[in-house]
């Protein structure tokens, strides 16, 4: 494991402008905050991954909230998705708290790693193949610096299929939740859906199902 190298791999990600799109509307939602975030700076920068170095398991999201880790510069922080998140994590031991408020809120993960598949944010949360293809390497250089690693809990369809690509897998398996699928190298990944609000308010997705998850991931990880 190696501390360093996830700090040289986050700064790398911080300077990153390969997609002008994403350059734009990360800027753009930091000009137009909500009235709840009205006076706050936004980091409206690319987000690196975020965690204990001795990871386990790497919680996989599809991209950067406008108003979430776009604004506090750190991942999965600030938002309801976040919100959801952390409760599970922290149901499972893997964090300290249920919540993830702000980047100086003290949180700690123990044995994980969040970060997403798109490192800033997209209009309307859909980026493009291109923009996803530009991010993959950071998620493979994360991947390397976590040397204790052994599974990726990938959060809805889109982490899932970003995953799969990153590593060379064909034909793709179809995402589903509390499926699996184990790679060459030794990793697994597991999927769920995505913790959003909407999915929880539709019934898709409820807290037992994301504990469930989480469980399993533990146990693959060696942590139960």
């Amino acid at each position: 494991m190696s501390s360093a190298e996830l700090e040289r791999v986050g700064a790398r990600i911080v300077s990153c402008c390969r997609c002008p799109r994403l350059v734009a509307w990360r800027a753009a939602a930091a000009s137009r905050a909500p009235v709840r975030f009205a006076g706050q700076d936004y980091w409206a920068r690319p987000v690196p991954g975020f965690g204990d170095p001795r990871a386990r398991i790497f919680v996989l999201g599809l991209a950067t909230a406008a108003h979430g880790g776009n604004r506090t510069g750190r991942a999965f922080t600030g938002n309801p998705s976040a919100g959801l998140l952390m409760r599970a994590l922290h149901r499972a031991g893997l964090a300290d708290r249920p919540s993830s408020e702000h980047a100086g809120d003290g949180l700690r993960l123990h044995r994980t790693w969040l970060a997403s598949a798109v490192r800033c944010p997209p209009p309307a949360d859909r980026p493009t193949p291109l923009e996803r293809d530009n991010c993959l390497p950071y998620l493979s250089a994360e991947v390397a610096a976590l040397e204790d690693l052994r599974v990726i809990v990938c959060l809805g369809g889109f982490a899932w299929r970003a995953a799969l690509r990153w590593a060379g897998v064909r034909p793709q398996p179809k995402f589903a939740h509390g499926g699996a699928h184990r790679l060459d190298g030794g990793l697994t990944l597991l999927g769920s859906y995505h913790p959003s609000p909407r999915n929880v308010h539709t019934g898709l997705l409820t807290e037992p199902m994301l504990d469930d998850v989480f469980g399993r991931a533990r146990a693959l990880a060696g942590l139960a």
